[in-house]
């Protein structure tokens, strides 16, 4: 088991990180409390529900509420339908909202422990790899049709339990989601780390490897957030490939493509921007092997409309004062915050799509 312990601004908390620990969560709880919610999904829920209950064996006042898998659930009417629940369950501020599940599910229940009575303690219990990354950090959100994460709040977990067994039933999808985001805390850190990331093949990925960059990233993150908890400095660094991301996960359809893989490919976009704005050396074809390699869905962009794309960047949180602001890289461990104007950002994405439909079809 591992631990490090994360400092924002109203408390501290800790990442607990280990096997089994689902099936001991009471040993593991910083305090008691009088109710306790789980907020889980239909995937999650038939493999891991009831042994985070098992894990609680001596509480009387447990209940839960399962959502639809996806992304498309973190919605208003997802978000009032467990206020409703937390309203039938009469939970109070002596209570603990549980959220089970991958990034989608930690945001929702977050969310709605951000609010209700005006906040509640809540505890993130992530069991996807992509959740490494937004179990940290203390932001939390649900979506809107104009945009990703539109409505949300800066709302640090009291505690995040995270049980690496649960990992070893992932799809392919969840995994190459994950690693969108593995790779860019790589690519913010050091090239050795950004070549170990880009010479694996996901079908040959151990447990132990998938381990140790599930630890680094996490401590990428924290530190990180430790700095700028409330995104007006060095955190925005960490939205590396999201800005398009975004853009595309609502452009596609929420569900049409996973998050992390939408932000594998907004980095690869990001890196052929750097080269171009900023004259960056940077590792593209090795990124772009990879990407090949591990199966990313880039033909996505096939059928995408570049001002359509631009128009959805414009409700981004990334946007200021109408200008869309990217980050890109002056080198591997060199990040930037740069404002595109609009048109160039156009031809960036006419430009990259052509490059990936060429590619796309020479292989």
């Amino acid at each position: 088991m591992k631990q490090l312990t994360i400092q924002s601004s109203s408390h501290a908390y800790d990442v607990i990180i280990g096997a089994g620990l689902r099936k001991k969560l009471s040993q593991k709880l910083g305090k008691s409390y009088k109710k306790i919610l789980i907020v889980t999904d239909s995937k999650v829920s038939s493999l891991y529900l009831e042994d985070v209950k098992a894990g609680l064996p001596d509480h009387e006042n447990l209940s839960h509420v399962i959502v639809p898998a996806g992304e498309a659930s973190k919605s208003m009417e997802q978000y009032s339908r467990l206020l409703d629940k937390c309203i039938e369950e009469q939970l109070d501020r002596s209570s603990l909202i549980v959220g089970l599940g991958g990034g989608m599910v930690g945001d929702l229940a977050g969310f709605v422990a951000s609010t209700y009575l005006r906040g509640v303690d809540f505890l993130q219990m992530p069991t996807t790899i992509l959740a490494h990354d937004s179990s940290v950090g203390g932001k939390v959100a649900i979506n809107h049709e104009q945009g990703k994460n539109l409505i949300g709040s800066f709302y640090s977990p009291v505690q995040v339990i995270y049980d690496t067994d649960t990992l070893r039933t992932l799809p392919d999808s969840e995994v190459r989601s994950g690693y969108g985001e593995v790779v860019k805390h790589a690519l913010l850190s050091d090239m050795d780390w950004v070549k170990e990331v880009l010479s694996e093949d996901f079908s040959e990925l151990s447990y132990s490897q998938l381990g140790d960059h599930l630890l680094a990233g996490i401590k990428v993150k924290a530190s990180i957030v430790e700095e700028d908890e409330k995104e007006h400095g060095v955190r925005r660094h960490l939205n590396l490939g999201h800005t398009l991301a975004h853009a595309l996960e609502s452009d596609l359809g929420y569900g049409e493509i996973t998050h992390g893989e939408a932000v594998a490919i907004g980095i690869f976009f990001a890196m052929k921007v750097s080269e171009k704005v900023l004259e960056s050396t940077l590792p593209v074809d090795a990124y772009s092997a990879w990407l090949k390699t591990n199966e990313y869905p880039v033909e996505k962009l096939s059928n995408l409309n570049p001002e359509r794309l631009v128009n959805r960047m414009k409700w981004d949180k990334k946007t200021i004062e109408d200008r869309i602001h990217f980050v890109l890289l002056k080198g591997v461990g060199s990040p930037a915050v740069v404002p595109i104007p609009e048109d160039d950002l156009v031809n960036h994405l006419k430009e990259f799509i052509e490059e990936v439909i060429q590619i796309d079809e020479r292989d």
